[in-house]
């Protein structure tokens, strides 16, 4: 391992970045601009880095006392959890038990919300007695947060069946804190201080700033448990038509949208990270490739140059509007053939497409000093919400 995998390439005081390609002179901008705002300490590019509004996807970014909402993204809490199955993969590998898993998921796990709110999972006592700064934000939780807790999402959200080097059956889910999270991103960006280049901050020293942080944490937490309820549904789910069990003791979950306190190199910071995994040595991670291909299972090497993270995922190289111009899907379905998935929706996930993405190999390969893989895990069957 050089030194420069260590500490990353240099872009700029403040900015160092794990890249498997040259940024585009747009992701530059951005990153440039970021790095010259008010309080930013250190900026760590993740090498699935790509422009996504005002901040990109796969930064993170280190202050003393101003926290910026748009480097946290407005699906706050967004993470992964997997958790294995008491059985072989093979399980959910025949037409006939994909066919039934697939039929019976849109009922068991909705893509928008449940049918109603009897219907829904209760939301947990932990958020249910844990407030909220705001009223519109404690009635949001009480309707849009618990008739959607338990639900997928659309765009790169996914729930994923997968087999391990041991043939032994995993589930991976990938969802957030749904619009609870935009709720309370669009609620504190009205009491932000704009900035330079359409950025806006908050100071943690005033109630403003400590309201943000306050629901930010409780949207990281209902994200938690909204991947749970979900994991819980399928476990019911594969018992009922296949006769399997979930183990339990395997589950881990993580979050990539988040803000929080970390001690760095003896200074203590705000590290946001918008689609950007942590990566504390020994901390576990989730690393999923594109649809159809394979993921990871990983644990942090601590790299403090890149304030102990990695990439949350292989990267967009297409934006969903070129991904849709340019693959058909025909592509589409010859990219993702020996994957089971809803092939009625299929024409609404192209800009899902492997092809969309970068090669997951090669952005493993740039960050072989961030983390180490521990697992490796191959689709099986698919669904996600066009």
């Amino acid at each position: 391992m050089s030194k420069a995998d260590k500490t990353g390439r240099v872009l700029s005081p403040k900015v160092r970045a794990w890249l498997t390609d040259p940024l585009p002179a747009d992701v530059r901008r951005a990153v440039d601009r970021l790095a010259r705002a008010d309080d930013v300490r250190q900026v760590a590019l993740m090498p699935d880095v790509h422009l996504a509004g005002e901040v990109c996807i796969g930064t993170v970014l280190a202050t003393d006392r101003l926290v910026y909402p748009q480097a946290v993204g407005s699906d706050i809490g967004c993470g992964m959890t997997a958790v294995a199955f008491r059985c072989p993969a093979g399980v959910v590998r025949s037409e006939a038990a994909a066919r039934r898993v697939l039929a019976a998921l849109p009922e068991c796990v909705p893509v928008k919300r449940h049918r109603s709110l009897t219907s829904a999972p209760p939301l947990p006592a932990t958020l249910r007695h844990t407030s909220l700064t705001a009223g519109p934000l404690v009635s949001a939780a009480k309707h849009e947060g618990s008739i959607e807790l338990g639900t997928l999402g659309r765009g790169n959200h996914f729930l994923e069946f997968q087999a391990d080097e041991d043939d032994r059956l995993w589930l991976m889910v990938h969802s957030g804190s749904r619009a609870m999270g935009q709720r309370i991103t669009q609620w504190h960006m009205r009491h932000a201080l704009r900035v330079a280049g359409g950025l806006c901050t908050l100071d943690t020293d005033t109630p403003e700033g400590q309201a943000y942080l306050t629901d930010a944490t409780w949207a990281v937490d209902y994200a938690e448990a909204n991947r749970r309820a979900m994991a819980m549904a399928i476990a019911h789910l594969l018992q009922e038509h296949l006769g399997v069990r979930m183990a339990w003791d395997t589950l881990f979950s993580i979050c990539h949208n988040h803000v929080r306190r970390e001690s760095h190199r003896g200074s203590v910071f705000w590290v946001h990270r918008k689609g950007a995994n942590a990566a504390a040595e020994a901390e576990p991670g989730i690393i999923p490739g594109a649809m159809g291909r394979a993921s990871v299972h990983v644990t942090g090497r601590g790299c403090k140059a890149a304030l102990c993270s990695s990439s949350h995922g292989a990267g967009r190289i297409l934006t969903r509007q070129e991904a849709r111009q340019q693959i058909s899907l025909r592509s589409l379905l010859a990219e993702v053939e020996d994957v089971w998935f809803d092939e009625t929706v299929a024409a609404g996930l192209r800009e899902e497409a492997p092809s969309a993405y970068r090669d997951l190999a090669a952005v493993l390969r740039v960050q072989n000093a961030l983390v180490r893989i521990i697992r490796r895990l191959t689709p099986i069957l698919c669904y996600k919400g066009a």
